[in-house]
């Protein structure tokens, strides 16, 4: 596991892992960026809204954070955080692409 605020957390087998057990995977871009690159499953979630949105999570179970730089998942996850969410994580863009596709 890395811990770098701003890059990917886990590695593509913790994230398929943590997603098989039903991690909660959101989507912190805008409406348009989510409606054109979404990964399967994912809610979005804007990082500006994000603190108003905590209901729509779930304390306990692991948070999946992704964005198209990190950034904005780095801010995310901070807020989270603060608000008692313990089991946050940052994936990258290209986590779901297989041999560096």
């Amino acid at each position: 596991m890395v811990t770098d605020m701003f890059y990917p957390t886990l590695l593509y087998n913790e994230v398929k892992t943590l997603m098989d057990a039903g991690a909660q995977l959101v989507d912190v871009r805008s409406p348009q960026e989510h409606r054109h690159h979404a990964l399967p499953g994912s809610v979005n979630i804007p990082l500006p809204v994000i603190q108003r949105a905590l209901k729509q999570l779930d304390r306990e179970t692991p948070v999946l954070l992704y964005c198209a730089t990190g950034q904005r998942s780095g801010t995310a996850k901070r807020v989270l955080e603060a608000c008692g969410f313990s089991r946050v994580h940052i994936i990258g863009p290209r986590t779901f692409q297989k041999n560096g596709d």
